[in-house]
């Protein structure tokens, strides 16, 4: 065949193949590499029959799940292979970057090794010396929130009094409890409270609407006082908003505000105390109070006995929602089992729907199950074939009648139930008796009941009408959807009956029903494969949910709308997708509100409440309302059928977050919000075929999250055990590479020795509410007085972010503009710098009333602001309850504004997770960055660094990101920081030291002239060892000798002998200061830690930045770009000074010039500059002084003089120690706790500073 006739040939395949084809081919796809990835195979090759399309469809699927794909052959035998970690990882010598410290960099070093050289002991004796094996005894304050209330019987009676007291007097109570009473669950009451006094674990599986979340906690409390006995019942949510609201709809039916009977404890905030019997926690914060009492096994009988008391006040546990399968819960549910048999009056009580209730009762020896049917009413649910022909027929109500296709989901009925309809039928058929069968079918409407077969002959409602001829009853079941295709046990179908039995006018009905039904699916095929053809269903359709949402509100006049979208960012853009429309922009007509897990209480409260008569509520919603959360209001559901998920791939030790479909058990519980308390329909936004095609649950989170923290919290609990062999026990225990992977980042970040044991140090990670990194991080920014900045970080990494994402282009530059601006006040090129910088200006600006003004114009999130705060005051607060910091906690801040130091700070929380910059792509779209193991990342358009490009130089900057994000257009890295290569040298787990290539070419002939030809292997082997003594002891004998340095065995540096010693002894006393610090943190550092952690942090102060490209834009081009973007333009009656900066909201101007004149030709951190343009609208200042240091209207306000020498130096309680500092830049801080009182002459010792 001839190359035109081949491409013909394979242009004619492409025309052939239906878009519906190409979806069905895709989920084909995506299930044998799902199985792949779940197998322990490393490469799977596909058979040589798929098409070219298909080859691609799987090189697109391998991109965006991690993995690597090759094609092979020719021809007909054209293979593709897949591999999960097939990642070539360069050597990098081509790549060698130099490093050196600058002049003030090595008079630091010199001065601290000539007062404390290096010594081989000086760790094991001089740093620990007496301290050798102790911790400090810090009093840690108790929480006794989750302490038994102290009642007696006539306080209990008392109590139970007041309750029927207010239920008499109130009448919204006295109807409460009658709704309550109403509940499928209320039958089942004593049931319940009998069956938990009599075994320690009882399984509740209920459906959705039951009211098991809310009314078993009331049970076992009324049951408890009933016997005039006080009890602690905690019961647990996967999500803070689910704690919250259920907490307050019980303190609601009880008559009560929360805090009184009823309270909640989640991160942010707790309402309550010990008088609380009812206390409602997410699954994290009951897992930390069962490992920090230690309710494993304990070393010692006494504390073992301390831990059983502490537990024993708790009486009953209940974990809702057990089905959901976050990590947490798994990993507390086998603590639990674990736990029970030496609490023996603890009572467990697991909560879930239907879903695999069988598995979790096995997991407990066969726990009893109370099965409690669910109270929904009918929800018709549409595809995504129905809602292309809703939306294209504007002029017909689709709500008036119900399409052939629709279904309507109900919930299981009972045996009596089944009973019922068998005898219906047999008397319908038999004795012509219609009336129960007629009511059956009329009152439920479900297609369980009007599909429903005889339990022994299989016949139908509508065979039975159909034989009987009663033409009015078919009509209407069919008008139900009722499935005329169904066969009775004989193979016969309703159709069949109508003619055996001459019932021509049912017959002729039926059979025009099944042609109508075809021409409908033919058509409605056609619009689906238009549709696919020019949409990925795999992305957020907004334009199709704006449609559905018209059609909607045009077609009925009231009932809340819920849509279900994966993200946040999903979320806002069709949130601004409809205020953009003049349709839904009349805010009397419709109110739109985002509901997510990190929007802030007071937020995610408006859901509940009803608009007012004639408005229309429309929720943006995650998987976040697909379970606790009821909004009464909700008629109509909308499932875009995608959830955001966390993913993590142990073979290539990379994180991912990306969009997945949803299983059937998630799709399942959207469509029931829609029937929680009034009929509902329910729009799938996908294909009948691709709801048959996901899976029936999705994948437990312990599966697919890397579980550091769980494995630290392993050893919490019981420093002998395995941790292997304690994660076996969950019910579905991660694969071994996992936890090996968690184990080595244990090891390297000091919290486990090498070989397993909990360290004092991993006791002190683990004793905070953060990841081990996190915590890792913390304890180095107090370490360096650098804590502010450290406590914004590790917050915004649970925290959505702070900037919005407006959507006209003109906005997307201004956004863009300024939040590179923030960046540029803390070094640039960082979008954690940018966080940073925003939350400090939000601050201030807060104080000075003019938050709203400062969150427009730099597009940030005052919601996300709010939360931030109240995060970061609760950690601070653990830190100081733990007594890792004093109360004076501004003193461990003091370098908050030095860029070298922040950076090293955000290299101790980030790592590993570091990567280089790579040359532009030609295309121009973006940065790209190359990750450890070879794989090439871009960076995504919304990062401050997303243009971030390199002259031609050798010199490749070094990019720290928190996470991989993958995509249907590859992986990108969302956030991100330029660092230097100091901080990662400090702190990088491993520094390898190897000849640089020309000592190894010179040495090489020399080193080897004498070798005998016929040496035995084990000769040459010895002398080829000795060899390379020979060239180490000649290379670093001399201490302005070039060597390589090696960082974590892909990253290559060039530095001098002595610079690397000198890191290297740097980096011990680094470690152990650290390590130090976290264990006796009240406790004054000895003399050499001291000394060597204060030259440490300024050497990070002078060289921390070097290596980042500076932006290449002047001051005046960057103010000309935040001019053009128009970011102050709102602001009236200003005057703009001549090449001036107009924003009133800039910070750190003084910095922001000097770096900007800097990047004139100059590539490295220099320090700012004495000159200063004061900002328009600058504070009026009552110290002289601080018009050399104010950077801003927002800037933090100095109050020292000494600082306009240095506009990143900290607050100098001592004056001597101005005249310590080498340069214009240092940050001279407090290192520690521990101070001494008196000055210290600064000649005598210049790196010492004032204790106290």
């Amino acid at each position: 065949m001839t190359r035109s006739g081949k491409k013909r040939q394979e242009k004619g395949e492409k025309q052939q193949q239906k878009p519906y084809d190409a979806e069905a081919t895709r989920i084909r796809l995506s299930q044998i590499l799902e199985e792949f990835r779940e197998a322990t195979d490393e490469v799977y090759t596909f058979e040589a029959n798929l098409t070219n399309r298909e080859r691609s469809e799987v090189h697109v699927l391998c991109s965006q799940m991690g993995m690597t794909s090759e094609s092979s052959g020719r021809g007909n035998q054209r293979r593709v292979s897949v591999y999960k970690s097939k990642a070539k990882v360069e050597k990098g010598e081509e790549n060698l970057n130099s490093f050196t410290f600058s002049e003030e960099a090595k008079e630091v070093l010199q001065d601290l090794f000539i007062r404390h050289p290096p010594d081989d002991q000086e760790v094991s004796e001089e740093m620990f010396g007496k301290h050798s094996g102790k911790t400090d005894k810090i009093q840690v304050k108790k929480d006794d929130i989750f302490r038994k209330p102290s009642m007696n019987k006539a306080e209990i009676a008392k109590k139970v009094e007041s309750l029927a007291s207010r239920v008499e007097k109130a009448a919204n109570l006295r109807q409460i409890a009658e709704q309550r009473s109403k509940l499928p669950i209320a039958s089942f009451r004593d049931a319940i409270t009998s069956t938990i006094e009599s075994n320690q674990v009882v399984l509740i599986s209920g459906e959705t609407g039951c009211g098991k979340t809310t009314q078993v906690p009331q049970f076992l409390l009324d049951h408890m006082w009933g016997k005039g006995e006080a009890c602690k019942i905690v019961c647990t949510q996967p999500r803070r908003i689910s704690a919250t609201s259920v907490a307050e709809r019980i303190s609601c039916e009880r008559g009560e505000t929360v805090g009184d009977s009823v309270g909640y404890k989640i991160r942010l905030e707790s309402k309550g105390g010990r008088h609380s019997s009812i206390l409602f926690c997410t699954n994290g914060i009951l897992l930390r109070v069962l490992v920090s009492k230690g309710s494993g096994r304990l070393k010692t009988e006494a504390s073992k006995k301390l831990a059983k008391d502490d537990v024993s006040d708790i009486t009953h546990i209940i974990v809702d929602e057990i089905h959901e399968r976050d990590r947490f819960s798994d990993f507390m549910l086998a603590i639990l089992r674990d736990m029970l048999p030496s609490h023996p009056r603890l009572r467990l009580v697991l909560m879930s729907a239907t879903i695999d209730a069988e598995r979790f009762s096995q997991y407990f020896g066969g726990c009893p199950i109370i099965r409690v049917p669910g109270f929904t009413y009918p929800v018709k649910t549409f595809y995504l074939e129905d809602v292309l022909s809703i939306v294209k027929s504007m002029e017909n109500n689709h709500l008036d009648c119900t399409s052939t296709s629709v279904t309507i989901e109900d919930s299981e009925f009972t045996e009596g139930y089944r009973v019922a309809l068998d005898e219906a039928i047999n008397m319908a058929w038999s004795n012509d008796e219609f009336d129960p069968l007629l009511d059956l079918v009329s009152s439920e409407g479900a297609p369980k009941i009007y599909n429903y077969q005889h339990s022994s002959t299989g016949v139908t409602p509508l065979m039975v009408f159909a034989g009987k001829g009663r033409v009015g009853n078919v009509c209407m079941l069919l008008s139900f959807g009722a499935d005329c295709y169904l066969r009775a046990n004989d193979g016969t179908t309703a159709l069949e009956w109508a003619e055996r039995e001459n019932q021509g006018e049912a017959a002729e009905i039926i059979k025009k029903h099944k042609e109508k039904a075809l021409s409908n699916s033919e058509e409605e095929q056609q619009l689906l494969d238009k549709y696919l053809s020019t949409i990925n269903p795999e992305l957020i359709d907004v334009v199709l949910i704006e449609q559905l949402l018209r059609k909607i509100c045009f077609d009925s006049k009231d009932g809340a709308i819920l849509v279900f979208l994966p993200g946040w960012d999903d979320i806002n853009r069709t949130r601004e997708r409809l205020l953009s429309c003049p349709f839904f922009k009349d805010s009397s007509k419709f109110v739109i509100i985002s509901l997510h897990s990190m929007v802030p209480s007071v937020e995610q409260k408006k859901v509940f409440k009803r608009p007012p008569l004639g408005c229309r509520k429309i929720v943006l919603s995650t998987n976040i309302a697909e379970t606790a959360v009821t909004i009464d209001d909700v008629v109509y559901v909308i499932d875009s059928g995608r959830m955001k998920e966390k993913n993590y791939d142990p073979y290539s030790n990379v994180s991912t977050l990306h969009a997945s479909w949803v299983s059937k058990a998630s799709a399942k519980q959207r469509e029931g919000r829609a029937g929680r308390c009034q009929p509902g329909i329910c729009y799938h936004l996908y294909s009948k075929l691709r709801a048959a095609s996901l899976p029936d649950f999705q994948v437990p989170e312990i599966k697919r999250m890397p579980i550091e923290e769980l494995c630290l919290q392993v050893k919490l609990l019981d420093p002998n055990c395995k941790i292997e062999d304690f994660l076996q026990k969950t019910l579905d225990p991660p694969v071994f590479e996992t936890i090996r992977n968690a184990v080595i980042v244990l090891q390297n970040i000091g919290a486990l020795s090498l070989d397993g044991k909990l360290t004092e140090l991993g006791k002190k990670l683990g004793s905070l509410p953060v990841h081990p990194l996190t915590s890792k991080m913390l304890f180095f920014a107090i370490l360096l007085n650098c804590l502010d900045p450290a406590l914004t970080l590790a917050c915004a990494s649970d925290c959505r972010g702070p900037f919005t994402l407006p959507m006209l282009p003109s906005e997307k530059k201004r956004a863009l503009a300024a939040k590179s601006e923030l960046a540029s006040l803390y070094g640039g090129h960082g979008d954690q710098l940018a966080i940073i910088a925003a939350f400090e200006c939000w601050k201030n600006a807060k104080e000075k009333g003019q938050e709203a003004r400062f969150c427009s114009q730099y597009f940030v999130s005052s919601s996300a602001m709010n939360m931030l705060f109240g995060m970061r005051k609760q950690l601070q607060s653990e830190l100081l309850r733990n007594g890792f910091i004093t109360e004076n906690v501004s003193s461990c801040s003091l370098n908050a504004l030095d860029p070298g130091i922040l950076h090293a700070v955000l290299v101790a929380g980030l790592y590993p997770m570091v990567g280089r910059l790579l040359p532009p792509l030609k295309s121009g779209k973006g940065s790209v960055v190359e990750i450890a193991r070879g794989e090439k990342v871009r960076l995504h358009p919304h990062s401050t660094n997303y243009k971030l490009s390199l002259k031609k130089s050798d010199d490749q900057p070094l990019i720290l990101y928190d996470e991989i994000t993958r995509g249907d257009d590859g992986s990108y890295i969302k956030n991100c920081c330029a660092i230097g290569p100091l901080p990662l040298l400090f702190l990088a787990t491993e520094i390898v030291v190897a000849p640089a290539k020309d000592n190894d070419e010179d040495d090489d002939e020399s080193d080897y002239e004498d070798a005998e030809e016929d040496d035995s292997d084990e000769d040459k082997m010895e002398e080829h060892d000795k060899a390379e003594l020979r060239l180490g002891e000649k290379i670093m004998s001399s201490p302005d000798n070039t060597v390589k340095v090696v960082v974590d065995r892909w990253l290559y540096y060039e530095l001098t002998v002595l610079d690397v010693a000198q890191i290297c002894c740097l980096r011990e006393r680094l470690s152990a200061a650290l390590s130090f610090r976290a264990t006796h943190p009240q406790t004054v550092l000895p003399q050499l830690l001291e000394a060597s952690v204060y030259a440490i942090a300024r050497i990070l102060s002078y060289d921390g930045l070097s290596g980042i490209p500076l932006p290449l834009k002047s001051v005046d081009s960057l103010a000309s770009m935040v001019n053009a973007t128009e970011i102050d333009q709102s602001t009236p009656g200003r005057k703009k000074a001549m090449g001036q900066n107009p924003n009133a909201l800039m910070c750190n101007d003084a910095h922001h010039n000097s770096r900007a004149r800097a990047s004139m030709g100059t590539t490295h951190w220099n320090g700012p500059s004495s000159r200063h343009v004061p900002p328009p609208f600058a504070p009026v200042f009552t110290n002289p002084y601080q018009s050399y240091a104010s950077h801003g209207v927002f800037a933090p306000v100095f109050t020292n003089p000494y600082q306009r020498y240095a506009v990143f130096a900290p607050v100098f309680t001592n004056p001597y120690q101005r005249y310590a500092s080498h340069g214009v830049g240092v940050a001279v801080a407090e290192y520690g706790l521990g101070m001494r009182r008196g000055p210290t002459n600064p000649r005598e010792d210049s790196f010492k500073r004032q204790r106290s």
